[in-house]
C-alpha cells in the first residue's frame, strides 16, 4: 500500500511540474517576457537585455538598420536609443514548437541621441524557448 501511495504521490508532483513547465512555454509565458523586453528598453540594464535576448539576436529597425545582440544592448544602455514609454497594442501569439511569433503595433516617445520624437510601428518578434526561458531571437519593425 505505501508503495501505491508513493507512486500516486510521485505521479501527481511529475504532472504538476509538467504543468508548470508548459505554463512558461505557453503564451502566458511568451506575454510575460514580451512585458519584460518592454519594461528593460524603457530602464535598460545590460543584464536584463541579456537575459532576454539571444546571442545570435537579429533586431531589425523600421528604417533598415540591423543590429546583433550587443549593438541591440549598447544602443539602449548608452541612450542613443531612448524609450521613454512604450505602449504595445494588437498583439497575437503563435506557438510552434519551441518557438513564438509575436506581431503587435509598438507606439512610443522616445528622445534618441536627447532628440524627441515618437514612434508607430509594427513589429515581428520571433522568441525561442531554450534552457527554460524565453530569448528573443530576431524582432522586425515596419512602418504602419
Amino acid at each position: 500500500m505505501k508503495t501505491l501511495l508513493f507512486f500516486a504521490a510521485t505521479l501527481t508532483m511529475c504532472a504538476f511540474s509538467g504543468t508548470a513547465a508548459f505554463a512558461q512555454k505557453n503564451e502566458k509565458g511568451v506575454a510575460e517576457a514580451v512585458e519584460r523586453l518592454r519594461k528593460a528598453m524603457i530602464d535598460p540594464t545590460e543584464a536584463e537585455l541579456s537575459a532576454l535576448v539571444s546571442d545570435k539576436l537579429t533586431y531589425g529597425h523600421s528604417g533598415g538598420k540591423i543590429e546583433d545582440k550587443a549593438e541591440f544592448i549598447k544602443a539602449l544602455v548608452s541612450n542613443d536609443s531612448d524609450f521613454k514609454t512604450i505602449d504595445l497594442t494588437e498583439q497575437k501569439i503563435e506557438i510552434i514548437d519551441n518557438t513564438a511569433l509575436v506581431r503587435h503595433v509598438l507606439t512610443a516617445v522616445t528622445a534618441n541621441k536627447g532628440v524627441p520624437a515618437t514612434a508607430h510601428i509594427g513589429i515581428l518578434l520571433v522568441w525561442v524557448y531554450q534552457k527554460g526561458a524565453w530569448k528573443m531571437v530576431a524582432r522586425q519593425a515596419v512602418k504602419v
